[in-house]
Formats: C-alpha cells, structure tokens, sequence
C-alpha cells in the first residue's frame, strides 16, 4: 500500500440511500411536476443533467423516493447494473438506483468516488444476482473496499484522470468522426455509380438476370429441430451483414432439413439479401463451400453468370439509392417484409458484363481501402478505451 493510503468500506464514509416509484396511478403525482425524476434509462453520460420524468412534492412524500442532492454520484444496483452517474441538479430515483452521498466531503472527495466506480463497475456486474434482472443488495455495496488516500491526494488524481479523459474523449470523437467519414464517402461512391449511368445502360428485372429467385423456411414448420455441428449450416438473417457473411455464431440443422427444402440449398457465390426485420437489405456473397440452407428471412439470387455479377448485385443493394428503395417497398404485416415477387419484379441498372466486372474491380478496390481505415479508426478507438482502463487502474493502486 501506498505511504498514507488506507482501505476502508465505502459504508464507512458514505451514506447509501435508495429510491422508489411514486404511483403511477395517480397521475397528479407527474403532472407539472418540478423534481426531476431518475431510472437507469436517464443515465446516458457521465452526468444526468435531465430525466425522463418529473414529480412534485406529493410525490416523494407519498413514495419511498429520495431526493439526491445535486452534484453527488448515483449508482445502478439493479436494472442497467454497474452504471454510475453524478447529478446536476437536485433529483429523486427510483429503486433502482442508490444515492451516494460522502459522510464529509472534507475527507472523501465526490470526483474521486465517481472515478472509482466507474473503476469498479465489474466487480459490482459480476456480484449481479436474479433469474430476469440481475441485481447486489445493500450489504454488499456497503462492504465494497474503497483505496483511500488523504484528500490532497485524492484531488490529485482526480485532476489527473479530468484532464487526461477530456483528452481521450476528444480523440475518440475524431477518430468515431474519422470512421463515420470513411463510411460515408465509401457509400457517397457506390451512389454515384450507380447513378451517373452514360451510354450502354439500361433497366432490366431482376427476374431476367438470375436463374434462381427464391427463400428458406423454418425448421420448426417441419418438425425439425437445431443440431450441434456436424450438421447442415443454417444461414438467417442474422447472419447477412453488408457485403460479408456473420459466422461468429452458425446455426446447424439435422440434414433431413437439406432433403426436405432443396429449394434454398446455397451454392458458393449466391446472393443473399435480408427480407424480414429491421436488417431488410443487407446483402453479402455466399462465399463459404459449405453445405448450407437459408430460413425464411433470407432470400436468394442465384445470379445468371452470362449475364450478371454476383459482387456487382451485391454493391448495388447495398448502395443507399437501392437500399432506401427496398425499405420503401417494406410490406408490415406486424413485422416488416419484402416478398419474392417484389424482388422478381425489381428494375435493376444493367450493362454489359465486361463493363460489371470493371466496376466491381474498382468498387472491390475502393472497399478495401475504406476497410482498412475503418480497421485504424476502429483500432484507435480500442486503443482509447484500454488507456482509459489503464490510467483508472493506476489511480486506485496508487501508481498515477
């Protein structure tokens, strides 16, 4: 232990106070009311600076709520577990929620408490109990060992992590900025080319570009049920991103499922786009060799290679002209859809096929150097997030 640090209970120097819910029968406990109101859905940033909800006097007189006096730090101990806010003004919580408030701020300083939760919340997620909602009880926050130095001391390293997170949140935010950008020029790209047609183009459907236009179905429809692997590979919707295929987690189904739909049997270089739900559009190449079917979410152009490139419709349903088409065509019939018809239907930009694969040539090439600044980008961002880790480990060990 660091010279002059000592470890107490966090019930030891602060006052752990809950909150409640004010009958949401009784509507005059809500309307015009002037006391800000706070649930975990309000703890969006580091601050809660406005709540979803406000309450009057009545309210909190009636209910078990607390009023935290502003500038003091919130926790999550239930829903949202590990969460940590402070306060900008005066507010109440519900249950949800606990108030910690320093017994003397002369010995405890509140930006230093704040710090130190946000260092702790996965000690405080994994004490997390309950079959729905995961939650810690009162004595365990109350026993939760907190690094105390002298306050000098504490306000030194809360001066320290002030300064040195303003300066990883600024990068984060050029280097998300950085990320959106590159995501956007790619896009601004792939519109103009489908957009800025000259001499030799013309509108086809897509029913007289492909040899196969059709979807899977479920499994459960026939009675048959999910396997580990070996197995048939089951490709959902979940597993069609924008231009790649998502295989972190593969479906299997027993191989009666193969016999029984071999209308969605893939093949490699098949087409799959989303059909159902909010992933509607999504389109990727199927590039795998394996043996795989598709559910009802997915559906399948199986391109006709004299006529179309498979890369070439997949940049075009893709680029945000066709994809603004196919949410404008979405049928909600509870969930949103898109059937086979539309897509047999669908007028598609077509030209020669020497002039396709020229355009996927350079499309291919331009997504490649988009990616890769995405990879940066995305890598500065990982980068960020484990310094900022770092310098919180350091201040609480005494090593800052």
């Amino acid at each position: 232990m660091k010279a002059g640090w000592e470890y107490r209970k966090l019930g030891d120097l602060c006052d752990i106070i809950g909150g409640g819910t004010p009958s949401k029968d009784n509507a005059f406990f809500y309307e015009n009311g002037t006391i800000p109101w706070a649930t975990v859905r309000d703890m969006k940033s580091d601050v809660i600076s406005e709540t979803e909800f406000m309450i009057t006097e009545a309210a909190v007189k009636s209910s078990s709520t607390n009023i935290i006096p502003k500038g003091n730090v919130v926790i999550a101990t239930r829903v949202g577990l590990g969460k940590v806010c402070l306060l900008a003004h005066d507010t109440a919580i519900n249950q949800d929620l606990k108030g910690i408030i320093p017994k003397s701020t002369s010995v405890l300083s509140v930006g230093y408490l704040f710090q130190w939760f946000k260092n702790s919340a996965q000690i405080i997620i994994d004490e997390g109990t309950g079959a729905t909602v995961q939650g810690v009880k009162l004595p365990f926050i109350k026993s939760l060992i907190i690094p105390f130095p002298p306050l000098p001391e504490q306000q030194r390293i809360v001066t320290i992590l002030d300064e040195a997170f303003d300066g990883i949140a600024t990068a984060k935010a050029n280097a998300e900025k950085n990320l959106q950008n590159a995501r956007a020029l790619f896009d601004s790209h792939l519109q103009s080319v489908f957009s800025q047609r000259g001499e030799g183009w013309v509108e086809k459907q897509l029913s007289e570009l492909c040899q196969k236009i059709t979807k899977g179905s479920s499994p459960k429809w026939q009675g048959i049920g999910y396997v580990d692997k070996p197995g048939i590979l089951f490709v959902t919707s979940e597993n069609v991103g924008e231009f790649k295929l998502l295989m972190d987690k593969p479906k299997y189904v027993d191989e009666k499922f193969n016999e029984k739909d071999r209308k969605s049997i893939l093949q490699h270089g098949d087409v799959l786009t989303n059909i159902v739900g909010a992933s509607i559009g999504r389109t990727a190449v199927f590039n795998l060799d394996d043996i795989a079917n598709i559910n009802q979410a997915v559906c399948l152009l199986r391109c006709e290679p004299t006529l179309l490139n498979n890369h070439y419709l997949s940049y075009l349903l893709n680029s945000p002209v066709f994809r603004q088409i196919l949410h404008d065509n979405e049928v909600d019939n509870a969930r949103a859809n898109l059937s086979l018809g539309f897509f047999s239907k669908l007028a598609v930009p077509w030209v020669s096929l020497s002039k396709q694969n020229d355009i996927v040539a350079k499309l291919d090439e331009f997504h490649a150097e988009t990616h890769r600044l995405e990879s940066i980008y995305q890598q500065k961002l990982s980068a960020l997030d484990a310094l900022k880790k770092s310098l919180l480990d350091q201040a609480f060990t005494g090593e800052l």
